[in-house]
């Protein structure tokens, strides 16, 4: 039995949905691909209800309705950007609420959810290293660091692959164009820009300004080609 501002995810699209105190209901569409990325198998939390009771729930639903109210007045990209910020959100609550009354069997891989989930959220924080998510996600360092083992994965590369691939996608991302990439790097948890580009480099063979230009170029180039394909 839903109540008001409870939120359901529906594994049809799949969808989000959240009751209003009027009865009415709101359906979002989510990508699969990034719940399933941090949360794993949708059949994990399909039909898991978020309680409104949830503080986590009622940041969520206030954001996604406020994000609502004034779509209209947010550039195209500005939206997509506050989108994804909804997205996280509710993944941050999915693993909130996941952890609760979890049978034993399945723990393991809700704390690494949960703990996924965290990074996520907080990429920008310079001081996110192991011992700050194990207490983050209340387990001791030893055993986070076994259950991402488990999974043939290691606590402070996932934490610098995340930061890396974002990093990436700002890049890419023509609205992020004017960022410097000193700032850009600081948004995504980097404490210098030289230990940025010394990483960056090492996973993308090129250094920051070359991919941002690159892909730049690319971005034109599929542009031109989209035009061109809609004139003949």
């Amino acid at each position: 039995m839903q109540r008001p501002g409870d939120v359901v995810v529906l594994d049809h699209r799949p969808s989000v949905l959240t009751t209003h105190e009027d009865s009415q209901a709101l359906f979002l569409e989510l990508p699969r691909e990034r719940l399933e990325r941090v949360l794993g198998s949708t059949r994990l939390y399909t039909g898991l209800s978020l309680s409104a009771d949830l503080a986590s729930t009622q940041l969520t639903t206030c954001f996604i309705h406020e994000l609502i109210r004034v779509r209209r007045q947010l550039t195209p990209d500005a939206a997509e950007r506050m989108a994804a910020i909804g997205v996280d959100l509710i993944v941050a609550s999915l693993a909130e609420r996941m952890a609760q009354n979890v049978p034993r069997p399945i723990h393991g891989s809700v704390v690494v959810q949960r703990a996924k989930a965290y990074v996520e959220a907080n990429l920008q924080d310079t001081a996110l290293d192991p011992p700050h998510l194990a207490a983050a996600v209340g387990v001791s360092l030893r055993r986070l660091q076994e259950l991402f083992h488990e999974r043939g994965q290691h606590i402070s590369d996932w934490i610098w692959e995340r930061r890396l691939a974002v990093a990436a996608k700002r890049l890419a991302d023509p609205a992020c164009v004017h960022l410097p990439i000193g700032t850009l790097a600081y948004g995504c948890g980097f404490i210098s820009q030289s230990h940025f580009a010394r990483r960056f480099k090492h996973h993308h063979g090129m250094s920051p300004r070359e991919y941002r230009h690159a892909a730049i170029l690319n971005g034109r180039e599929h542009r031109a080609a989209v035009a061109s394909h809609r004139v003949s």
